[in-house]
């Protein structure tokens, strides 16, 4: 093991550097909506806590399609740096910039009139869609922000510019958390909000990071020699063709996903509030380190996109391979912690001593899904880099929705475990995605790299 780290030693430096960054920028993602959980949770009660879950499962599912959408130029940024054509990366920038807006406009209409729909016919509390709307409604005008903002972000992290986003990453965080308080409280002189106050907090948070990341890419010397060739002009339906055909398998994955955990929050209602009040608590915790791991998968994206895009095959394995580690070890250890501070942790998020005592339970059962998850991520990020979507779309299609959400409803609603039935289910459907996404990029080893330049991944 030893020997092993030290002949890979530079490989390791270089995937931590690079991921180190995107994870925090990835991290800012969640920490939004943590924000957001916190903030109701010991501001707003257990009501306004159920209504903020019920947004979120519903909003987080159109809301990944968008970042699966931006996501589709990372990898073709990459490749093309790699062969050093910077007046294609440019042409890209701009496409990906009309996709995303359009892309966001759509999403708003979607997801706000889709999700209303979806609320008020899904068999919850009345009162907790009550409570929702107004919040639902102001996050949905977010993502028009939020999808410019990654047009930039995306852009820069495919060159290996990842600082940058995670700064703006974590003082729009920041903002947001001050301006929730504030507004949710109720304070120098501004009537109580509620609910409704997180989600104008996050729209302001969002329009300044968008702001700030354009003005820093189309000014920063780091890319002159790429925004010299940029023009909003310049659209080219083929490369938006291209962009799409990463960008929505990718986005189709997180959907996958991301709406298998939506999917389990409806079930975790039709339980009782308390129910899902405490499933919201433990999954934010999770999704905490999933964002992260979701990092690591980034960074071996790019890496292995770069090493895929000049042909250099021996270092796209090795990266590959540094990333599968990098994300066990901290796996395991989001595991133990989780494992170790289960009956503190949820506290974080609110004060319902029920709530409490059911998520911490929970989080027993996320601690033995993190591996999992990481690995599965991990797996898609490497594989995207080699610009293979569209298999391991299925892959996350079959885990989750054909394994893992059956067997969620049959353990918690038919079989009356509760809602740790519904989180046995979403680890079943996590273990097959690592597994059949780790044979996958097996398989394109053997495939599609010459014979001699295979190394052994362990």
């Amino acid at each position: 093991m030893l020997q092993n780290f030290k002949s890979n030693k530079i490989y390791y430096l270089s995937t931590m550097a690079l991921a180190g960054p995107v994870v925090i920028s990835q991290l800012g993602h969640t920490l939004v909506q943590t924000a957001d959980t916190i903030i109701v949770g010991h501001f707003a009660g257990t009501i306004s806590l159920a209504a903020v879950s019920l947004v979120h499962s519903v909003f987080m599912v159109v809301l990944v399609i968008g970042l699966g959408i931006a996501y589709g130029l990372t990898p073709l940024i990459a490749q093309e740096n790699g062969r050093q054509n910077y007046k294609e990366c440019a042409k890209l920038l701009s496409n990906s910039f009309w996709l995303n807006l359009v892309a966001g406009i759509l999403l708003f209409l979607f997801v706000y009139y889709g999700s209303m729909y979806a609320m008020t016919h899904a068999d919850q509390d009345p009162e907790v869609v009550e409570t929702a709307k107004p919040y639902l409604f102001i996050l949905s005008l977010s993502i028009l922000p939020l999808m410019v903002f990654n047009t930039f972000k995306q852009f820069a992290e495919g060159l290996g510019f990842t600082k940058q986003a995670m700064n703006i990453t974590i003082w729009g965080n920041v903002l947001n958390v001050v301006i929730a308080i504030v507004l949710v409280k109720g304070m120098f002189g501004i009537e109580p909000m509620g609910v409704r106050g997180v989600g104008i907090a996050t729209l302001i948070d969002r329009i300044l990071m968008m702001a700030v990341m354009a003005w820093y890419v189309l000014n920063s010397s780091n890319f002159k020699r790429y925004i010299q060739h940029f023009s909003v002009k310049f659209i080219d339906f083929s490369r938006v063709k291209n962009i799409l055909r990463i960008g929505a398998p990718v986005a189709m994955q997180y959907v996958f996903e991301i709406g298998a955990f939506a999917a389990a929050a409806l079930i975790a209602g039709k339980i009782g509030a308390i129910e899902q009040a405490s499933h919201q608590t433990a999954i934010t915790l999770a999704a905490m380190t999933y964002m992260m791991a979701s990092g690591i998968a980034s960074a071996a994206t790019i890496k292995v996109g770069n090493a895929y895009g000049n042909k250099n095959f021996f270092r796209l394995q090795k990266f590959a391979t540094v990333s599968y580690h990098l994300v066990l070890v901290f796996m395991i250890i989001c595991a133990i912690i989780f494992a170790a501070l289960n009956q503190y942790l949820p506290y974080i998020i609110t004060k319902d001593q029920e709530v409490v005592v059911m998520a911490a339970q929970l989080l027993i059962i996320a601690g033995m899904f993190q591996l999992f998850d990481g690995t599965q991520v991990v797996g898609l990020g490497t594989l995207r880099g080699m610009g293979d979507v569209n298999i391991p779309t299925f892959i996350t299609f079959f885990a989750y929705w054909i394994v893992g959400i059956p067997t969620a409803y049959l353990f918690g609603i038919t079989l009356q475990i509760g809602v740790k039935g519904i989180w046995y289910g979403l680890t079943l459907g996590l273990l097959t995605s690592s597994i059949l996404l780790y044979l996958r990029y097996r398989y394109m080893v053997n495939k599609k790299l010459p014979r001699h330049q295979i190394l052994a991944t362990g």
